[in-house]
């Protein structure tokens, strides 16, 4: 039994933890983590994502991220608010509305470049 306990508080301690991501692989999963939370990006309700469940169909999928985007400041620009390009756009512009920080965006680019 304690060396359950042991195992379990050690496989804790090596959770990422809720404050900033250090690894790509942290800053990948956070921006995932982002993408998919409804009171942040939620990418999901409009897009598709590979082996995401119930994508929405609204936006074009979400796939081949850095070759549709190879400068990064292109896709933070368009996540940060889609209707400086396209003022008809259906995208919520996430930065200028105050729902991501350019911290969160860059976390969501991460995660698209991993697509």
């Amino acid at each position: 039994m304690k060396r359950f306990v042991m195992i379990a508080a050690v496989s804790i301690l090596m959770l990422p933890s809720p404050g900033k991501a250090s690894t790509l692989e942290d800053k990948i999963m956070k921006g995932k983590q982002i993408s998919s939370d409804n009171m942040k990006g939620n990418c999901l309700a409009c897009h598709a994502i590979q082996g995401a469940e119930m994508p929405g169909n609204l936006g074009p999928p979400l796939l081949q991220m850095k070759l549709r985007y190879p400068k990064r400041k292109v896709l933070h620009d368009q996540i940060w608010d889609a209707t400086k390009k396209n003022p008809q756009s259906i995208m919520p512009p996430f930065g200028k509305h105050g729902i991501l920080t350019h911290e969160e965006v860059d976390l969501v680019v991460d995660y698209m470049y991993s697509l």
